[in-house]
């Protein structure tokens, strides 16, 4: 499914990452612990409440592409920009982590494989 197709089901503003809105994504990690995201993870996209520079540290090291903020969550300028450099498409939707999880499954994303 491609970065747009998944903005437009959670209802997702973009706040950076503007090219990569046809890159496609097969698989999505959910978590507000970056250690299990760091040791479980081979997801493309993660869903996160968590909002700190750690955040798109931790994604870079594990090569996810597009970080979605749930719960209305919004990064700050510097987040932003540090996602920007590391070439990651970031979003922010008002769903829980659980609902926008259970959206993206019912329409055939999966978890990690």
């Amino acid at each position: 499914m491609r970065i747009r197709e998944i903005q437009k089901l959670i209802d997702a503003r973009l706040l950076c990452g503007e090219h990569l809105l046809d890159e496609e994504i097969h698989n999505v990690c959910g978590s507000d612990l970056m250690s299990d995201v760091l040791a479980f993870s081979n997801g493309q996209m993660l869903i996160t409440g968590l909002v700190n520079p750690q955040v798109i540290r931790t994604a870079e090291m594990v090569d996810i592409r597009c970080i979605v903020f749930a719960r209305d969550k919004t990064p700050d300028a510097g987040m932003i920009e540090l996602a920007r450099e590391k070439d990651m498409a970031v979003m922010t939707c008002r769903g829980s982590m659980f609902d926008v999880c259970g959206v993206l499954y019912q329409h055939g994303l999966r978890g990690e494989e």
